[in-house]
């Protein structure tokens, strides 16, 4: 899994074996280590919640997890949807929250595109 923080948004890009375990499982996540100390980490994470009534961001201190409404997870795990998309209050300015099925470069080789979805311009001509 991928993630881009970039102004007041976020994103995260799964790849295919991940949209499957996401589906199996209800959550994946992904851990940074930023020094050797043992709190010097940052967790992120996606989960399937039937809490959630739209897409949000739990933040608690070295782990943000996008939670996603279960029915709305399980249909963009199991069909051709690319992304979920949803805003959510975050202070004075809404957080854009972002999750996208990770697809593979038209311009990179096959070992850089390992566990991505397939390009939907792939086979396409100018």
């Amino acid at each position: 899994m991928k993630l881009r923080i970039q102004g007041s948004s976020l994103r995260l890009r799964v790849s295919r074996s991940e949209v499957a375990r996401f589906n199996e499982t209800g959550r994946i996540a992904e851990t940074i280590r930023f020094a050797p100390e043992p709190e010097a980490t940052l967790t992120y994470a996606l989960e399937s919640s039937v809490d959630a009534a739209k897409i949000s961001v739990r933040w608690q201190p070295q782990e943000v997890a996008v939670l996603v409404p279960a029915k709305a997870a399980r249909e963009w795990a199991e069909g051709e949807g690319v992304g979920l998309h949803g805003d959510c209050g975050a202070g004075e300015q809404a957080l854009s929250i972002l999750v996208e099925k990770d697809f593979a470069c038209l311009d990179r080789s096959d070992a850089d595109n390992a566990d991505t979805f397939p390009h939907p311009l792939h086979d396409a001509t100018c």
